[in-house]
């Protein structure tokens, strides 16, 4: 299922990246280090954001040209509400602009865009940016850009039980145990084919080392990889490492492995 870049589309991450080996086909990112990059650069915060969602756009052309399946980008949590209110308010316009310039060509690169989250509690012009971009693109039968936008994992779970428990007294799920697959449905990655709902790789910028509330049960068995990298800063070229860290590892996932040097 794993897709392989042929050889003869290799360029110049050649050098970085093994061809021969599996690309993971859903990366997660969390892209920490926006207002951190602009406030370096004796700018306003929001200055980072804007370069942020910028780099969105180069980094969803460099995955959907690589193979991966599933770019998932963690764009606000629950908890941001918190900042300052003129943070958020831009913030909020963000994927309004995005999406106004963007979306023809992510309809050119065959790229249909995904949202997970609580949607319908997001200002009604960011709404119906992310209603207009889904609509625009679902027919697109490339890459999935999937934006978590008001999205927390613990709450994600909660309503996941919550809901499963609702089906249940109402008589409209007998099932039990409730086994991980049937659980995966219920979650907001259950947008997502079966095969891709949970991430090969978690990349986070800036060089925090936590996954902050961000997909809890999806990560399971994630390689992880951080770099000190700001959002802004971080290349085709830093996505190309992170990936050549991951063909690197063994993935076991709680079993072993047969290698040439043995077992693992």
């Amino acid at each position: 299922m794993f897709n392989i870049f042929k050889k003869d589309k290799i360029n110049e991450n050649q050098n970085t990246i093994d061809f021969e080996k599996p690309i993971p086909q859903h990366i997660a990112i969390i892209m920490d280090g926006n207002g951190r990059w602009a406030q370096k650069r004796m700018m306003p915060r929001v200055a980072g954001h804007k370069e942020g969602m910028n780099n969105v756009k180069r980094i969803t052309k460099e995955a959907n040209r690589l193979g991966v399946k599933v770019l998932t980008l963690y764009a606000f949590s629950t908890e941001n509400w918190k900042r300052p209110t003129d943070e958020v308010n831009f913030l909020m316009k963000l994927p309004v602009d995005f999406f106004d310039v963007f979306v023809p060509e992510l309809i050119e690169e065959n790229v249909r865009v995904e949202v997970m989250g609580y949607i319908d509690d997001l200002p009604e012009h960011t709404r119906t940016a992310v209603i207009n971009a889904k609509e625009q693109t679902k027919h697109n039968t490339g890459m999935v850009l999937n934006f978590a936008l008001n999205y927390g994992g613990r709450a994600e779970i909660l309503t996941a039980v919550n809901q499963l428990l609702t089906e249940q007294r109402n008589g409209q799920l007998t099932e039990e145990p409730i086994e991980d697959d049937k659980f995966s449905d219920y979650l907001m990655t259950g947008i997502l084919e079966k095969e891709l709902r949970d991430p090969d790789l978690l990349i986070r910028t800036s060089g925090e080392e936590r996954i902050s509330n961000f997909l809890l049960w999806q990560l399971a068995y994630s390689e992880l990889y951080f770099t000190d990298l700001s959002w802004p800063d971080f290349t085709a070229q830093t996505l190309a490492e992170a990936i050549s860290d991951y063909q690197a590892r063994n993935r076991r996932f709680g079993g072993l492995k047969e290698t040439k040097k043995g077992v693992n």
